[in-house]
Formats: C-alpha cells, structure tokens, sequence
C-alpha cells in the first residue's frame, strides 16, 4: 500500500481530470438532445446530431465516468486517505451513483432518439441538463468542505 499511498497526488489528479471531461460531457448531451429534438426534424439534421451524441458518450463521457470510478476507487481503498466513519463520503458515494444513474439514462435517450422511438421533449430535456450541476455542487462541497 505505500506504492499506492506515494502515487496519491497522481491517483487524485487523474480522478479529477477524469471527473472534469465527465461532466463536460454531462452538461452537453442534454442540450444536445434538446437541439435534436427541436431543430432535428430534417434527415441529415437528424444523422448529424446521432453522429455527434454518439461521439460524445462513447468517446468522451463513458471513457470519463469509468476514469472516475477507477480513480476514485483506488483513492477509496489506500488506508487513511478517506475516512469511511464519516457521514460525508457516504453522501457523496450517493450523489455519485445519481449521477451515473442519470449517465445511463442519457446512454438509453441517444439509443431511443438514434431509432427515432424517444418520447422525451425538448423542454424535459432543457430541464434535465440542470441536474448534473446540481450534484456537481453537492459533490465539491462534499469533498473540500466535508461537512459532516
């Protein structure tokens, strides 16, 4: 463990980069979908807009979301670098799984609009881009603060 515990600073600069191009992601597919779902009613349009959301998912955001659970595992397990007694990590684990969970139903949205079968309206979608913002918040403030 004292390999790990010398490598900590470069372990926690990587999760950080990973978490950064995540969120990058996460803020700009939902305002993809609203773009494709109001102005993506021409074919091409349409092909253009599938081609770049699945870009972004599979060659950026998916790569980052696994960066950051890889990295921050890591963190988790080196002794005495995160205190699992206390109350903060818990809720932080817990934003974090909302927000993977909301990675995936993006992943499910971008399948649903590339076969033309999504149901969701440009305004959900408008609303939907707040949400990786709000746990953003919550995450940071978690993990620099450590409130409780």
């Amino acid at each position: 463990m004292d390999f790990f515990y010398s490598l900590y600073p470069l372990i926690k600069s990587f999760h950080i980069i990973a978490v950064v191009c995540w969120m990058a992601g996460l803020f700009y597919l939902p305002r993809l979908f609203y773009y494709h779902v109001t102005e993506g009613e021409k074919a091409q349009t349409s092909e253009l807009f599938c081609l770049m959301e699945m870009r972004l998912l599979k060659i950026i955001t998916t790569p980052a979301m696994l960066a950051t659970w890889f990295f921050g595992l890591i963190m988790l397990m080196i002794p005495g670098v995160i205190d699992l007694s206390t109350s903060w990590i818990w809720v932080k684990i817990v934003a974090v799984l909302i927000l993977t969970g909301f990675h995936g139903w993006l992943a499910a949205k971008r399948r649903e609009l590339q076969e033309g079968t999504c149901q969701v309206s440009g305004r959900t979608f408008k609303m939907m881009n707040e949400v990786p913002t709000v746990l953003l918040i919550i995450i940071v403030i978690l993990a620099v603060v450590k409130p409780f």
